[in-house]
């Protein structure tokens, strides 16, 4: 297969530059005419992997697709399919239609693999970044079912799901965030411009300062002196924090510090076994094996620690275990979860044991959200009176001895 680069009008007349996948000329022509596309040229480009020059450099500040575009898309595949629209035709109107180019991209290559007598879930998994493992898996277990619609209809109801529960938490999270960004500048502000103006007046006097005093004008001189040092160190802090993060070691050893954090992180485990109990139901009742459908749930997860938990419980799946004591050995479900498996194998219902599970949860995870401003605001609060307890004692207390030294004399 080779790289051919195109020019083309749609429909409306408007042009279109891209890229397609074809054995030839006529091949990559006949697949933009069933597209609807009418070329107006076709240059061979250099294939994926010839170097350096083969980069898209566009490709590079793409990202990956945000959540509600795959909501629409979802929600769009499951009206068509459901209204008997042939899929490539489908997949073609959806890809001259979507507003993300990444989508579009991928939608245009999923049409060429279609064309070539791919399956949809083959081609789809040619796209990890607008295609999660777990999302191609799905459409898998609908094409082999002939129920491809009910597929996009699970995929719609859970990343409408995922996206609410991730909206919810930023705006939890909005509140104590500017909290700490105002109390930070407040900081920078005082030792800069306010502390060395008050340590300049007490030195006129020159009186012995308390020790809050001394600290305080030292802290300013520091920072005063060596604000470029400070902030070297910061950015350096931040880009070494990050990298650590993107390593297998320090993301296990984050994710499973997020677990532990004070106020925040009972609603992060929370979430997470929401995630679990709702993605491994829906996988169970989609029909896929118990052992890849683990597989599938650790990376749906998005925390390393519970994923390598969940990775082992697979093992024990296939040893022959039952998945119970796994889940038990594990030590990451809470009893409620564990009951829900125990009956779920017991009557072969886990699927809909699992879903009320993750329901309970996610009304739990609700709830903590809304009351999270309320427990972490008397935080806040002592920190900023800790804050005006050390400026008192700091600035005033020297102030008040001045003015009693004056009016003695």
């Amino acid at each position: 297969m080779a790289l051919f680069r195109y020019q083309v009008r749609d429909s409306t007349g408007r042009l279109i530059n891209g890229d397609i996948e074809a054995a030839n000329q006529n091949a990559a022509a006949e697949s933009l005419l069933r597209r609807g596309l009418t070329p107006i040229k076709i240059a061979e480009g250099k294939g994926k992997g010839e170097g350096l020059g083969s980069l898209d450099v566009s490709t590079l500040w793409e990202g990956r697709i945000k959540l509600d575009e795959l909501v629409v898309f979802t929600r769009q595949m499951y009206s068509l399919t459901k209204a008997g629209i042939p899929i490539m035709r489908a997949i073609n109107g959806l890809a001259e239609t979507a507003h993300s180019k990444l989508l579009r991209r991928s939608l245009a290559g999923v049409s060429d693999a279609l064309s070539s007598g791919r399956t949809l879930s083959t081609a789809m998994a040619e796209y990890p970044k607008v295609f999660s493992q777990l999302f191609v898996s799905i459409v898998h277990v609908g094409e082999n079912t002939g129920q491809l619609e009910q597929a996009f209809l699970q995929l719609s109801q859970y990343l409408e799901l995922e996206m609410d529960t991730r909206k919810r938490i930023k705006t939890a999270m909005r509140y104590p965030t500017f909290v700490i960004l105002a109390i930070v500048i407040a900081m920078v502000i005082l030792n800069i411009f306010v502390i060395p103006q008050f340590a300049e007046i007490f030195g006129r006097f020159n009186v012995e300062l308390p020790l809050a005093t001394r600290i305080l004008i030292g802290t300013s001189n520091f920072f005063v002196n060596y604000w470029p040092l400070l902030l070297v160190l910061t950015i350096g802090s931040v880009f070494l924090v990050r990298w650590y993060v993107s390593t297998p070691k320090g993301r296990m050893l984050w994710d499973k510090t997020r677990l532990r954090l004070p106020v925040v992180g009972s609603v992060i485990e929370r979430s997470l076994l929401a995630r679990f109990s709702r993605s491994f139901a829906m996988m169970v009742g989609a029909g896929v094996p118990l052992n890849q459908a683990l597989s599938l749930v650790a990376s749906a997860v998005d925390n390393a620690f519970m994923a390598e938990r969940i990775v082992e419980m697979r093992r024990g799946i296939e040893r022959g275990e039952s998945l119970l004591r796994n889940a038990i050995a594990s030590e990451l479900f809470t009893p409620l979860v564990l009951q829900m498996i125990s009956v779920g194998e017991e009557t072969g219902q886990v699927d809909e044991l699992l879903t009320e599970a993750a329901e309970f949860y996610e009304r739990e995870v609700d709830y903590d959200l809304k009351s999270l401003t309320a427990r972490i605001e008397p935080i806040l609060i002592t920190v900023v009176a800790g804050m005006v307890l050390i400026l008192a004692l700091g600035i005033f207390t020297p102030m008040w001895d001045m003015m009693r030294a004056v009016r003695g004399g």
